[in-house]
């Protein structure tokens, strides 16, 4: 339920609060006085589209703000870390003059679309364009789809996902089918390329082993020579001067006169352990100069393995562990074009088995819709007796269209969609002796107001919406049936909150809360705002949407009566 709407900066209302309750609110007003904007904020306030024209001429921005009862969006304040207080919860949507919108939920920004969720789960709003909408097939489907209920949402959430499933087969099967030709030059560019990498058969890594030991077989006269050089100045054969003979000099010096000075023993360690890393380095060096070798024969062969792997690396991958993973994908790939037959034929299956599925839960639907139907024919035709519509006669017709590549149901081909086989749409006959005709070829503006709200009425009981709003949905009315929907509003009231914008005193009689929406202007500005009307306001509100005058004694008189007429109701 909607407990409070405030409203800054949009349109020709400056700064208003509408406070609300259980029931039915009733809002009028002076034709331009700005009742429809209540309507407009409501819609801003449920993720509307924000449009900067609506944005009040010399303000910054335009700010709605809703305080709705918090049990519906439970897990939705929960989801988005919001607040909630004493069961209330802010809703919350700022409209900037240059376009720039913002939403808020429970005092945390949101994206538009979470307070449209929170709309969908709060309130119904139904104006005179949704009139012409219940004139549309698919909205007669699914106004036809929430009368049946529970029972049919298993089976055409099932049915629909059956659906998506066989678009994706079918599209599936069509790129199989349809490149046969381009598929088999990819096989055969695939095989060719895995042949030359199975006649090379490179290991992981090779190319850095081969490039590392290419290099050493080329250098390896200079390398045997600078470590016979070093060796020599190392450890001398001949009793050169070399560095192990120098340093054992310097250590013999130092051991001479260590017992004099400490820090001359610390110096001759040092020298000591010098002493034995040269030894031990001149010994690894003498065992490496013996080792190189020069083999013209390994050279050549290292190169010429190296020339096959940089063949493979042009046309495969940087290196050759790219190669090879190159090679893997190829392997799979190759796999799957060369299984396509398979594929295809496991695709066929598939789709038989979905078309098998669909066909029985678009039975199962058809039956559904059509066992509803006949149930809400009844059930409006019954509530449009209590509009002052007292002969018409309401029928839902649930049919098919034959299709030869539509499917198969009760020995018939038919066409389906995502929603099933059925063509669903709404007859109406006004009067007695006429014939059942289309609504929008069959009813007049007033008539179609009366079979909406019969529907909505309907609809009510098996998709329960906390709160309904219902914008000037009486044009077209007048008299006796404006009383019956005004009588009719308020039945609904007493299972939901119903918010009301009307200019018929019938319907505005029925309130529980009147508001009025009253237009000023100092000669250059115009504002509107709004004012909860007591018993006395309510009367002259009433004689003056009655006959324009709020002092005339046969205008109240007649507005009093019209109270009287609803209390009694």
């Amino acid at each position: 339920m909607i407990e409070e709407i405030r409203i800054s900066s949009l349109g020709v209302i400056d700064e208003s609060v509408l406070e609300l309750g259980p029931g039915l609110s009733v809002i009028t007003g002076e034709t331009g006085a700005g009742k429809t904007m209540l309507v407009t904020a409501l819609g801003l306030l449920l993720g509307g589209r924000a449009d900067s024209g609506r944005v009040r001429s010399g303000s910054r921005a335009a700010r709605v703000e809703g305080v709705v009862a918090a049990g519906p969006l439970e897990a939705l304040v929960e989801e988005h870390g919001a607040e909630a207080e004493a069961g209330s919860v802010l809703l919350a949507r700022q409209v900037s003059a240059e376009g720039r919108s913002r939403a808020y939920l429970g005092g945390v920004a949101v994206p538009a679309g979470v307070l449209a969720t929170a709309g969908e789960t709060l309130v119904a709003v139904h104006g005179q364009s949704d009139q012409h909408r219940l004139l549309r097939p698919e909205a007669q489907r699914e106004a036809l789809d929430a009368f049946a209920g529970a029972p049919l949402v298993p089976v055409a959430e099932r049915y629909r996902a059956a659906y998506v499933r066989l678009r994706e087969v079918e599209q599936e099967l069509r790129d199989v089918l349809g490149s046969a030709r381009e598929r088999a030059r990819e096989a055969d560019v695939l095989r060719l390329g895995l042949q030359e990498i199975e006649a090379v058969e490179p290991r992981p890594g090779e190319d850095a082993e081969l490039a590392a030991e290419e290099a050493r077989l080329g250098f390896a006269d200079a390398l045997r020579a600078a470590a016979e050089t070093a060796r020599e100045s190392l450890s001398a054969e001949d009793g050169s001067p070399d560095a192990l003979a120098t340093v054992s000099a310097a250590r013999r010096a130092l051991e001479s006169v260590r017992e004099h000075d400490p820090r001359v023993a610390e110096l001759s360690d040092r020298v000591a352990e010098v002493s034995y890393l040269l030894s031990d380095v001149a010994a690894d060096v003498a065992s490496y100069a013996t080792s190189v070798d020069t083999d013209p024969a390994r050279l050549a062969g290292v190169s010429e393995r190296r020339a096959a792997l940089t063949a493979l690396q042009r046309k495969y991958g940087e290196t050759i562990d790219e190669v090879l993973a190159w090679a893997e994908d190829a392997a799979r790939r190759l796999l799957q074009l060369d299984t396509s037959d398979e594929r295809v034929e496991g695709l066929r299956a598939e789709r038989r088995d979905l078309r098998s599925a669909l066909a029985n839960d678009a039975a199962a639907l058809f039956a559904l819709r059509r066992d509803a139907a006949a149930r809400l024919g009844d059930r409006v035709t019954t509530e449009l007796h209590s509009l002052s519509m007292p002969h018409a006669q309401v029928e839902a017709r649930v049919s098919r269209s034959l299709d030869e590549r539509g499917l198969e149901i009760d020995g018939e081909t038919v066409a389906f969609g995502p929603h099933g086989v059925d063509e669903v749409e709404l007859l109406l006959a006004a009067n007695t002796g006429s014939d059942l005709r289309a609504l929008g070829k069959g009813a007049s503006g007033g008539e179609l107001s009366r079979v909406m709200l019969a529907v909505e009425v309907c609809l009510a009981e098996t998709r329960p919406v906390p709160t309904f709003v219902f914008d000037e949905v009486d044009a077209g009315v007048g008299g006796k049936a404006a009383v019956e929907i005004g009588r009719r509003l308020a039945a609904l009231a007493r299972h939901s909150q119903v918010l009301v914008v009307t200019h018929l005193p019938q319907v505005a009689a029925f309130a529980d809360r009147h508001v009025v929406v009253r237009k000023s202007s100092d000669g250059s500005v115009t504002t509107s705002g709004l004012e909860l009307l007591d018993d006395a306001g309510r009367v002259r509100e009433l004689s003056r949407m009655l006959a324009g005058l709020e002092a005339s004694d046969s205008a109240m008189a007649h507005a009093e009566e019209l109270l009287e007429m609803a209390r009694r109701a």
